[in-house]
């Protein structure tokens, strides 16, 4: 194998893995249905990849049937899930700044990254939620999703426009707060938790707040979400005094919007995101299921790193 297709494959790598992992809510799957790309790259012939025209559309192709594929398998795992399923947690502020942001992405690849943009994304089938990350989010056109779902271009604006509807549907209006008003919400939010002030707590939440708490059953949790701004309160507060000894939080950016890092005894812990409008809190999304937080960011080396195997080519 030639430099480069090594080079084509190494700048297609990081949107691979956006996708993948928008895809597949999991650091691990993505990693392997991108890698499962790359040895089919690999394997190509010099002149097969040379007759390639557009290698980014041919590796997305190749990663959009593996994740469908994966996608199905993880269904059929996930039903059987104990309490409420979110997405692995990834730490989006690279420097370890809180409210960094991002004016290179657009909104709606900023929007997708969120833990409850992916969780809605699960109600979709898998078919479903490729054709509309890759129309919606990752600007393809009708011609490529075809292509890379096995269904017409007509067939892919029908699902898409059904998607469309759907997530809309799941996702609730509200009005982005400005970057000074998010942090008075975070921070106020944040000092009550840790005060057990209900009442100034209750104060930083909308009325019909949702808070869910994933723990696959390895920690205490609760089994379904707890929704409004009284039931609420109540257990964050008692979620903070449950917390065992020796736990310290860190503040940081999760899958784009504000959030912590909870650490004990130098691993870390518990993972939350904080999803605010100019109301308040909309939504707190708790991670305490230790088999999914290895997280990517600051603290885990090497992120998006491949593992390219040696070149069986002879040199």
């Amino acid at each position: 194998m030639d430099d480069g297709a090594l080079t084509t494959f190494t700048s297609e790598r990081t949107p691979l893995i956006d996708l993948a992992y928008r895809m597949l809510g999991s650091h691990a799957d993505a990693d392997d249905v991108v890698q499962e790309a790359w040895l089919r790259w690999q394997r190509l012939s010099d002149s097969e990849r040379a007759a390639i025209g557009r290698p980014g559309a041919w590796l997305r192709t190749v990663v959009t049937r593996l994740a469908i594929d994966q996608l199905r398998r993880a269904q059929r795992r996930r039903e059987t899930y104990v309490g409420p399923w979110l997405p692995e947690p990834l730490v989006t502020d690279r420097d370890g700044s809180f409210g960094r942001e991002h004016p290179e992405q657009s909104l709606e690849m900023a929007e997708s990254l969120t833990l409850g943009f992916l969780a809605v994304l699960e109600r979709l089938e898998p078919v479903e939620r490729a054709v509309f990350l890759l129309a919606d989010v990752f600007g393809e056109s009708f011609a490529d999703i075809a292509v890379a779902v096995d269904r017409s271009p007509t067939a892919c604006r029908q699902i898409a426009v059904r998607a469309r509807h759907r997530v809309r549907g799941e996702r609730r209006a509200s009005t982005r707060p400005s970057a000074e008003r998010r942090d008075t919400l975070v921070a106020s939010f944040l000092a009550a938790c840790a005060n057990g002030d209900l009442d100034r707590l209750k104060a930083t939440l909308v009325d019909d707040v949702t808070v869910v708490s994933d723990a696959g059953g390895a920690r205490r949790a609760a089994r379904r979400p707890v929704i409004g701004a009284d039931r609420a309160s109540r257990f964050l507060v008692h979620v903070w005094k449950q917390a065992p000894q020796g736990v310290t939080a860190e503040l940081h950016e999760v899958n784009g919007e504000s959030g912590m890092v909870l650490f004990r005894d130098g691993r870390v812990w518990g993972v939350v995101a904080i999803e605010v409008c100019e109301r308040g809190v909309t939504a707190v999304r708790l991670m305490l299921n230790p088999d999914k937080l290895a997280l990517r960011g600051p603290f885990s080396a090497g992120n998006y790193a491949p593992r390219l195997p040696p070149d069986p080519t002879p040199g």
